[in-house]
């Protein structure tokens, strides 16, 4: 890895650095409006722990740097499709119930309703995918 310098004064040869810069200061220095330059640091330093461990980012397939840096990026994926997949499923089911089966429909539905794996949007469950246990 060589260490490359950008052009003076020329933000856009260095776009990825620019964007953090913007988000640290949009997030955890401007809101926060540090006091001194150690009250800074702080703030700085919790803010860059949970960016690196936590956020997800979109540019490494929307995981967290540190689940990308140790392998495990593959699995997450795989387990997103997993979940995705089940949902498809379950929602292909409930719409497979007729509205002619009146009764029946009306129980699956009131259980899907109080089910804590669903939630409710015009009329159509939806699986939360996180709420799974297999």
């Amino acid at each position: 890895m060589s260490h490359v310098r950008t052009s003076p004064y020329y933000p856009q040869s260095n776009g990825k650095i620019e964007r953090w810069h913007k988000t640290l200061k949009s997030t955890a220095l401007r809101p926060a409006q540090p006091a001194d330059l150690d009250q800074a640091r702080t703030f700085v330093a919790r803010f860059v722990d949970p960016y690196n461990r936590v956020r997800l980012h979109s540019a490494i397939g929307d995981i967290a740097p540190e689940d990308f840096r140790n392998g495990r990026s593959e699995a997450i994926w795989a387990e997103r499709d997993r979940k995705l997949d089940q949902a498809r499923h379950d929602r292909s089911l409930a719409a497979s119930i007729p509205p002619s089966a009146g009764s029946l429909r009306s129980a699956i539905m009131a259980a899907l309703l109080f089910s804590p794996a669903v939630r409710f949007k015009e009329n159509q469950y939806i699986p939360l995918a996180h709420d799974y246990a297999f």
